[in-house]
């Protein structure tokens, strides 16, 4: 089942409870959490105590994205904040291998996430264990981006080597996926649509998410 992620930093943080509740009324299956440190990328945006915070009113996926240096540092914060996927940068992390088990053993999923100049090579070794890989289709740090086409074509290839090795991650794409391309994104095998100002953005999130999860049904294995 191909699962729907809107990004929280496209909501209208005046009123985060009524943005949420619309989207996991919807159907819903996870809430994207992108964190910022104003260092790996350029913006800042939020941190464990937000994600604490709405933890209480929601039952989605927390799907934390860590666009941040040095993340095995605050790895622990995420956790008991109440992430659930705890996303790293392959580009940031010395030892990803090492960072991976670090957040299974705090009880969380592993992800590793590539930006778009980013090789599928770069993860090549991690894939065993992780249980999602984030391919960026745009720069991180923005929202309101454009789809990078070059960078999707990494996706059927991650998908063509979870077949053959018969492995068993996720693959999710982030950044620029809109109602006008949703299917051509799906077309390429992924399995976990990340979608920030196309949700958060629309006049009615929860609307606009039950047509991305009604797109997905066309779409089921």
């Amino acid at each position: 089942m191909r699962t729907l992620s809107p990004s929280l930093l496209s909501a209208d943080f005046s009123k985060l409870s009524d943005e949420i509740e619309s989207i996991e009324k919807a159907g819903t299956q996870y809430l994207h959490l992108d964190v910022m440190d104003g260092h790996f990328v350029p913006n800042i945006s939020f941190g464990a105590p937000i994600i604490k915070s709405i933890r209480p009113i929601s039952n989605m996926i927390f799907d934390v994205h860590l666009m941040i240096e040095n993340p095995e540092k605050y790895i622990e914060d995420f956790a008991k904040a109440g992430g659930d996927i705890l996303n790293v940068h392959a580009e940031v992390c010395p030892d990803l291998s090492k960072t991976i088990d670090m957040i299974h053993s705090l009880g969380c999923k592993a992800g590793v996430t590539i930006k778009p100049d980013t090789p599928v090579d770069a993860v090549i070794d991690v894939l065993e264990k992780v249980d999602m890989v984030l391919v960026m289709t745009v720069y991180p740090g923005f929202s309101g981006q454009k789809l990078i086409p070059e960078a999707m074509k990494k996706i059927p290839e991650l998908v063509k080597i979870r077949k053959n090795k018969n492995l068993n991650f996720d693959v999710q794409i982030d950044g620029g996926v809109n109602m006008k391309n949703i299917r051509e994104v799906l077309e390429t095998g992924v399995d976990s649509i990340v979608a920030g100002s196309a949700v958060f953005g629309a006049e009615n999130p929860g609307k606009a998410a039950a047509e991305f999860l009604n797109i997905f049904k066309e779409y089921e294995k």
